[in-house]
């Protein structure tokens, strides 16, 4: 009895290892379906408040589809001449970075940390650490070269919506499945939608006051925070990153040091006070979880995945919940905030 579980267990993990595999081999398919998705997810309340307020389904399609894509195309154009310029000068922000780290190697001499500007430059090179935020950028801009089929599935997924339900219901006959896609939906509808708002307010705010401070580039900056906001943990850092460096070789020392404190201010205001208050108790996820997550999702779907790593996790906790065999795996998943309540 014990080598067939054995057996069965290692069966799975094989199981698993293929399907993974097959994902990633697959990634270039998969990646605009998943992004297709949950575009068509943040656009469907729209969507159902133009047809609950009595417009015809093609009407309220071409309102939704037409303001998605003017606001694409505009924040395309303001995005794509910013990387253009910023690449233009890579070179010379580098180089104007470059020159901190003599000052920071005498720093490091004057605590008895014996450091070359040489080896300092090997372990840190400014160039990439500049081009970082452009590349990310750019990868981004790559998900949308099948624009066309993108735009085509958020259509069919928006008109497929209104009937998904009653398809499922009569494909399955069982009202537990039922009640388990609704759970699934919305969720998953609940946290893009807020999230999505949260973010723009958090780009927003790092717009105007990076114009204010005078930071080149500030569009390009607040739509990097908007994008990284979706990343949990660690993604407003990660966000901080160029335009505290970019601020530091365009404005000096304490201009960097008021942008920094300002991405500080902000991760803690709305990432711990506004997000919480606004998405209710949680995501039902270990906080080990949450980073993991962001890892394996990376891995595995690359930038997409990481953006879209929560929504991913609570999709898949919830599916493995419903089975008793595998509910093991979800309460791990889970914060265990349920577990002490019991």
């Amino acid at each position: 009895m014990k080598e067939t579980k054995i057996g069965y267990y290692f069966l799975v993990m094989a199981s698993v290892v293929i399907v993974l595999a097959g994902i990633k081999s697959a990634s270039e398919i998969i990646v605009p379906f998943l992004l297709s998705l949950f575009l068509a997810i943040i656009l469907l309340p729209t969507y159902n408040f133009f047809n609950k307020k009595g417009l015809p389904e093609s009407l309220s399609l071409v309102l939704v589809i037409g303001f998605f894509i003017l606001l694409i195309s505009l924040v395309a154009k303001l995005i794509g001449s910013s990387i253009h310029d910023f690449n233009a000068n890579i070179d010379f922000y580098s180089d104007q970075l470059s020159v901190y780290y003599h000052s920071f190697v005498s720093v490091a001499s004057k605590v008895g940390i014996e450091m070359s500007v040489e080896e300092l430059s090997a372990m840190i090179n400014s160039k990439q650490i500049m081009s970082f935020a452009s590349n990310i950028m750019q990868s981004i801009g790559s998900m949308f070269t099948n624009g066309f089929v993108v735009l085509l599935t958020i259509i069919f997924m928006l008109l497929e919506s209104k009937n998904f339900e009653s398809k499922i219901e009569f494909a399955s006959n069982n009202s537990v499945a039922i009640s388990h896609i609704e759970k699934i939906s919305s969720q998953i509808k609940e946290y893009m939608v807020l999230k999505a708002i949260i973010s723009m307010f958090t780009g927003l705010i790092v717009w105007i006051a990076l114009v204010l401070i005078g930071t080149d580039y500030a569009f390009l900056w607040a739509v990097v925070a908007f994008l990284f906001n979706f990343i949990p943990n660690i993604g407003s850092i990660i966000a901080a990153v160029p335009a505290v460096l970019l601020t530091l070789v365009q404005l000096g020392g304490v201009s960097a040091v008021i942008v920094a404190a300002l991405y500080v201010a902000i991760n803690v205001v709305i990432g711990s006070v506004i997000e919480p208050k606004v998405m209710g108790k949680g995501l039902g996820l270990s906080t080990l979880v949450v980073f993991l997550s962001l890892i394996f999702w990376g891995w595995l779907l690359g930038i997409v995945g990481m953006l879209l790593s929560i929504p991913l996790t609570i999709m898949v906790k919830i599916i493995l919940d419903d089975d008793e065999k595998t509910r093991w795996i979800s309460v791990l998943l889970g914060s265990g905030d349920d577990l002490k309540a019991k």
